[in-house]
């Protein structure tokens, strides 16, 4: 796994008190880190392009799939309080916002072969599940195989696992800094195709229809991005209490704040 590396230097906030640890250069490491996941929600682009070959043939065609799921993105943000918040002491707070993985990154879906389950000149849909074959879009209506097929293209929300695992460098009031790590793991994505032998809608004259299902593994239950690594961030300095919390593309909260301790004793 690469590491994403995230020297955070805490310059000195002049209009705060000191804290316990005054102005001495005292420093800590924690050699395991500190590590914090949550459950958020991804949003995913979906774009597939779909062909088609051997219409006419039995037991049905042979379909290729390909295209891309762009990510919808994630941020960290670090919190700096002078004070924990509930105490009687006036509380300052800072923070360092990254975005670890950009809205739009995406990943590939490699061609992919699948035969068919219709034989003749089934029409065709596709729609995007999740890893228990639960749907996150509706059915798509993908053409004819013999005419030819449409692209298709879907926009969901998925669960991911976020991880981030934070190390101590050096802390004082002159400046600290913070190495933070961690990696984004999606629970999956799956496309169901569909094959009828009509067009036909429900509750129209023509009520018998042959469907047969065919599902494709676009995203493995598991997958992880890792963090690329960042530029510098700036915080506040002296000895705060530091949380950590996981962001969207925008910075809009998508997780709790987790405590993860005072600068001085805990890093």
């Amino acid at each position: 796994m690469s590491l994403l590396a995230i020297g955070l230097a805490i310059a000195a906030l002049g209009a705060l008190p000191p804290v316990a640890g005054g102005e001495s250069n005292t420093s800590g490491g924690i050699s395991s880190g500190t590590t914090v996941s949550a459950w958020v929600p991804e949003g995913i682009t979906a774009h597939t392009d779909v062909s088609t070959s051997g219409c006419d043939n039995s037991p049905g065609p042979y379909i290729t799939l390909s295209g891309e799921l762009a990510l919808g993105g994630l941020g960290i943000e670090l919190i700096f309080q002078n004070n924990v918040k509930g105490t009687h002491t006036h509380v300052e707070e800072t923070t360092a916002t990254v975005i670890v993985i950009p809205a739009g990154d995406s990943i590939t879906i490699p061609k992919q072969p699948v035969l068919g389950g219709v034989g003749g000149n089934p029409f065709i849909w596709l729609q995007f599940t999740d890893a228990n074959g639960n749907a996150l879009s509706g059915e798509i209506f993908l053409g004819r195989c013999v005419q030819g097929l449409m692209a298709a293209d879907g926009s969901f929300v998925i669960s991911a696992l976020a991880s981030a695992t934070v190390e101590g460098g050096s802390c004082s009031n002159h400046g600290s800094t913070i190495s933070l790590s961690g990696e984004l793991s999606l629970s999956g994505i799956n496309a169901r195709l569909i094959f009828r032998n009509n067009d036909n809608p429900v509750g129209g004259p023509h009520q018998h229809n042959e469907d047969t299902t065919v599902t494709i593994v676009l995203i493995p239950a598991g997958t992880t991005i890792e963090f690329p690594k960042q530029p510098p961030l700036g915080g506040v300095g002296g000895n705060p209490w530091i949380y950590l919390a996981f962001t969207d593309a925008q910075g809009n909260p998508v997780s709790e704040r987790f405590l993860l301790g005072r600068c001085v004793q805990d890093f």
